[in-house]
C-alpha cells in the first residue's frame, strides 16, 4: 500500500489594497488545495507586518506565498531571508517586475501551478543600508516618481500612471552631484538618477542591463548624466532593452558593493518604496532567497 502524499502548508500573505483585489484569490486557494497545498490567508494593513508575520509563523508553514506587487514582495524579503522558507509569488501589483524577471505568469492560476510544480531557484538579494531589494534601489528621478505615484493613481491608471508621473517628474528634473565608490575606484558625477539593480526588470519592464540576471552575484549600476532632459525621450527604447550604456550620457558599472555619497542626504527608493537615504552602502547577497519559478 503506497503512502499518502504529504500535504504542504502555505502562509499566504495578501495585500488587500493590491490593484487586482483579493477576490481573484478564491480560485487560486482552491487550485492549491487540490494540488496538495493548504493555504492560510493572512491580510496585512502595513508592509511592516509582513516579515514579522513570516518570522512569527515560521513553524506553521512549509512555504510562503506573497500576493501583491513589488513593494509587497520587498516587504517579505527580510522574513524569507531570516526563516529560509521558499517564496511563491502571486503577481497582483501594477508593475510586477520581479515576477517578470522570474518568468512567473500574470495569470494567477498559472502562477499557482508554478508553485505546485515545486521547482525552485536561489536568487540574489540586494541590500542598501541594511534594507533589502529584489529589483532596484535608486536616487534622483525615481524618488520623485515614487512620491508622485499615489496608490490611487496606480489603481486607476496602471502602467499608464507610471508614464504620466514620469513625464511630470522629467519636466521638473534637477541634476545633483554625487560620488560613486566601487572596487574599481571613485567617480564624481553630476546626474539626474543613480540606479543600482539586482534583478532584471524595474519600473514596469525596463531592463537594468542587457545581460543582467537575478542569479549573477553582482549589482549593476547606471548614472543618468544628461544635460538636456529631452534627450531622455530618444533613449527610452535603449532603456527598455537594457542597452542604455551605449549612450555617452549613461555611466554603467558592475560590482558586488557600491558606496554613494551626496553633499546633502538624498532619499533612496527600493522596489518602489522610499526607505533610507545617502550616504548609502549597497551590497549583494548571492543566492540568498529560494523562490518558486518555472523550470
Amino acid at each position: 500500500m503506497s503512502a499518502l502524499p504529504t500535504r504542504r502548508r502555505a502562509l499566504m500573505l495578501v495585500n488587500p489594497n493590491s490593484r487586482r483585489g483579493t477576490a481573484a484569490l478564491d480560485p487560486v486557494v482552491a487550485r492549491l488545495h487540490a494540488g496538495g497545498i493548504d493555504a492560510v490567508i493572512e491580510r496585512f494593513n502595513s508592509p511592516d507586518e509582513v516579515s514579522a508575520d513570516i518570522a512569527r509563523r515560521r513553524h506553521e508553514a512549509d512555504l510562503v506565498i506573497v500576493c501583491g506587487g513589488d513593494g509587497t514582495i520587498n516587504s517579505a524579503a527580510k522574513g524569507v531571508l531570516e526563516t529560509g522558507l521558499p517564496m511563491g509569488i502571486m503577481p497582483m501589483g501594477t508593475a510586477n517586475d520581479l515576477a517578470r524577471t522570474l518568468a512567473i505568469p500574470d495569470d494567477l492560476l498559472k502562477a499557482a501551478d508554478v508553485i505546485l510544480a515545486g521547482h525552485t531557484s536561489r536568487v540574489d538579494l540586494g541590500e542598501v543600508n541594511g534594507h533589502p531589494f529584489f529589483n532596484v534601489a535608486s536616487l534622483g528621478l525615481s524618488v520623485d516618481l515614487a512620491r508622485g505615484l499615489t496608490p490611487e493613481a496606480k489603481r486607476r491608471w496602471g502602467k499608464l500612471g507610471y508614464a504620466l508621473a514620469a513625464l511630470k517628474v522629467l519636466l521638473k528634473a534637477q541634476p545633483f552631484r554625487a560620488e560613486i565608490i566601487s572596487d574599481t575606484g571613485r567617480a564624481s558625477v553630476k546626474t539626474l538618477q543613480i540606479a543600482v539593480g539586482n534583478g532584471v526588470h524595474y519600473g514596469g519592464g525596463t531592463v537594468i542591463h542587457a545581460d543582467a540576471t537575478i542569479e549573477d552575484g553582482h549589482l549593476d549600476l547606471y548614472s543618468l548624466e544628461l544635460k538636456n532632459v529631452w534627450k531622455f525621450g530618444l533613449m527610452l527604447g535603449a532603456f527598455r532593452r537594457g542597452e542604455h550604456g551605449a549612450w555617452d550620457e549613461v555611466r554603467t558599472a558592475k560590482s558586488t558593493e557600491f558606496d554613494i555619497r551626496t553633499k546633502e542626504p538624498m532619499a533612496i527608493n527600493t522596489d518602489g518604496d522610499i526607505v533610507t537615504q545617502t550616504p548609502a552602502h549597497f551590497v549583494i547577497r548571492p543566492s540568498a532567497v529560494t523562490v518558486f519559478s518555472p523550470a
